[in-house]
C-alpha cells in the first residue's frame, strides 16, 4: 500500500506547532531532571545510582523503542500513534510529580521514555506531510530552532524550576502543554501511513535487543567501570543484536529498516553525521553545566542564563538557515554548522580555567550557538529528503535512534576521559578533565561536518509550472 494521507481539517501552521510543542517536551526530558538531583535525593531519598537512573531510565526506553515507535505509526497511523504516545508521556510525567518514592519515579520515568519514543519520530513525518516542499526548510528550521533549545536548555529549566519552585513542576509543566496538544492533533493534523506492511516482530526485537544492550552499557560504563560484567555483557550482546538485525534485513522482505537505503549516501552521510554531532554536543553541555556551578560558582539558573548564547541561538538563526537549505540545499548549511560548533567547543577548551572570566567563554558560547542553530534543520531537511515518502517515518525513527544513541556514548565516552585526566576534588581538577574531553567533543564534531561532505550536492528542486489550459485544438487531440 502507497503512503495515504488523510486530510482533517490540517494546516501547515498547525502541524508545525503541534509538532514543534511536542518534540520540546520529548527532547527536554533528556536533560531536565540533571540539575534537580539534589533536591529528589532530599526529598526521596536513595542512593547514587538511583538518582542517576532517574536520568537513565528515559535515555534508555527512549533510544529503544524509537524504531519501533516510528513502524508503528506507519503501520496503524501516523496521528493515531502520535497521539497515543502524547498521551502516555503526559500520564507519566503526572505520575513522576506525584512520585512517592525514588523507584516509583524511576518506573514513572521508564514509561515517560516510552511515550517520547512513539511521539518525537512522528513529529518529523507529520510535519513533512503537512507542509509543501517548497516551504519545507523554514517549516524544518523552526521545528529544528525549538527541538534545539530543549535539548540545550533542559539544564537552565530543571534548575530553574527547582530552585524557585520545587522539583516536582519540571514533570508537571508537561501537563498542560500535553492535554492541550491531544484535542489539537486530532482536530488539526492529517492522518497518514506508511507502506501498510505486517510489523517486522524478528527486525524489533533485534533493534530493541540490540540499542537496550548499547545503551545499557554506556551509561552504565561511566559509574560500573568499563570491565564490569553486566557492562561488558550488554556492549557485546548488544553488537552482536544489531549485527543480527543487520543481516536479517539484508534478506528480509518487509524489513522494519530497509538496509538499502544505506546504499544513498546521502542517508548514509547524514546519519553518520548526526551520531558524531549528538556525541560531542551532549557530552560538552553534561560537563560545561557542572563547570559552570561547581567551578565558576553560578546557581543553576544563573549557569542557565549564561549559556544562552549558546542554548538560545537556535530560536534566532535556525529558522534562517531553514530557508538558506531551501535555496542552496542542506548539505553547506550543515557542514558549516558542524565546524563552526567545533571550533566554539576547541575555544572553550582553551580558554577553560578554574576561574575564567564570561567575557573569555562568551565568543566561544556564541559560535557553538550559530553552529547549532545551522545544524538542525538543514538536517532534517536531509533526512526526509533522502528517502521516498512512503519510508519518512521509518527513516525519522532511525536518525532519531541514532542521536540518542550517539548523545548516550558522547556522555559516557567524555565522563571516562574527564575522570581519567581529572575529577572533582578542586577546580584545577575539574578543569584539567574538562579540556581533553571538550577537544574530544570538537573532533567528533568535526568529523560530522567531514562526513556531510559525502553527501552529494543537490540544489532543491524547483516546482514546476501548472499546466496551461487546454486549448479546444488539444482538448480533441486528448479526447481522439
Amino acid at each position: 500500500m502507497s503512503q495515504q494521507t488523510t486530510a482533517r481539517g490540517g494546516s501547515a501552521a498547525w502541524a508545525l506547532v503541534i509538532t514543534s510543542v511536542a518534540g520540546f517536551m520529548a527532547a527536554l526530558d533528556n536533560l531536565v531532571v540533571t540539575t534537580a538531583l539534589p533536591s529528589i535525593r532530599k526529598d526521596l531519598g536513595g542512593a547514587l545510582h538511583d538518582l542517576e537512573w532517574t536520568v537513565s531510565a528515559y535515555t534508555l526506553t527512549f533510544a529503544v523503542l524509537l524504531m519501533f515507535g516510528a513502524a508503528l505509526g506507519d503501520r496503524f497511523g501516523r496521528r493515531r500513534l502520535f497521539i497515543a504516545g502524547i498521551t502516555v508521556f503526559t500520564a507519566a510525567s503526572a505520575a513522576a510529580a506525584m512520585a512517592p518514592g525514588i523507584d516509583s519515579l524511576i518506573a514513572a520515568r521508564a514509561v515517560q521514555g516510552a511515550g517520547a519514543a512513539v511521539m518525537m519520530p512522528l513529529t518529523l513525518t507529520l510535519l513533512t506531510a503537512a507542509v509543501p516542499e517548497a516551504r519545507r526548510g523554514m517549516a524544518y528550521g523552526i521545528w529544528g530552532a525549538v527541538n534545539g533549545l530543549a535539548v540545550a536548555s533542559g539544564p537552565l529549566v530543571g534548575g530553574s524550576l527547582t530552585e524557585h519552585i520545587s522539583w516536582q513542576w519540571i514533570f508537571w509543566l508537561n501537563v498542560p502543554f500535553g492535554l492541550v496538544l491531544i484535542p489539537l492533533a486530532r482536530l488539526r493534523l492529517a492522518e497518514s501511513h506508511g507502506t501498510g506492511a505486517p510489523l517486522d516482530l524478528p527486525g524489533t526485537l533485534l533493534t530493541s535487543g540490540g540499542l537496550f544492550g548499547i545503551v545499557y552499557g554506556l551509561v552504565r560504563g561511566p559509574v560500573d567501570g568499563w570491565t564490569g560484567t553486566v557492562v561488558l555483557t550488554g556492549l557485546f550482546a548488544g553488537t552482536a543484536l544489531l549485527v543480527g538485525f543487520v543481516l536479517y534485513s539484508i534478506r528480509a522482505e518487509n524489513p522494519m529498516l530497509p538496509m538499502r537505503l544505506f546504499r544513498s549516501r546521502a542517508f548514509s552521510g547524514i546519519n553518520a553525521a548526526s551520531l558524531l554531532m549528538f556525541l560531542g554536543m551532549f557530552g560538552s553541555i553534561f560537563l560545561l553545566s557542572q563547570y559552570m556551578q561547581g567551578v565558576l560558582g553560578y546557581s543553576p539558573t544563573e549557569a542557565g542564563l549564561r549559556m544562552l548564547p549558546w542554548t538560545g541561538m537556535p530560536m534566532l538563526v535556525a529558522p534562517i538557515a531553514g530557508i538558506l537549505s531551501d535555496r542552496v540545499g542542506g548539505r553547506p548549511v550543515v557542514a558549516t554548522g558542524l565546524f563552526l560548533q567545533a571550533l566554539g567547543l576547541a575555544h572553550l577548551a582553551v580558554v577553560a580555567t578554574a576561574d575564567a572570566s564570561y567575557a573569555a567563554q562568551l565568543p566561544a558560547l556564541v559560535i557553538s550557538g550559530i553552529g547549532m542553530a545551522l545544524y538542525f534543520a538543514p538536517a532534517s531537511n536531509l533526512v526526509m529528503s533522502s528517502v521516498l515518502p512512503k519510508e519518512q517515518g521509518i527513516a525519522s525513527g532511525a536518525n532519531n535512534a541514532l542521536r540518542e544513541v550517539g548523545g548516550a556514548l558522547g556522555i559516557a565516552v567524555m565522563a571516562s576521559i574527564f575522570a581519567t585526566q581529572g575529577g572533582y576534588e578542586s577546580g584545577q581538577a575539574f578543569v584539567d578533565g574538562m579540556r581533553p574531553a571538550l577537544v574530544t567533543g570538537a573532533a567528533a564534531v568535526a568529523l560530522a561536518g567531514i562526513a556531510t561532505l559525502f553527501i552529494p550536492a543537490r540544489r532543491p528542486t524547483t516546482p514546476l509550472p501548472p499546466p496551461a489550459a487546454p486549448t479546444p485544438e488539444t482538448a480533441l487531440e486528448t479526447v481522439s
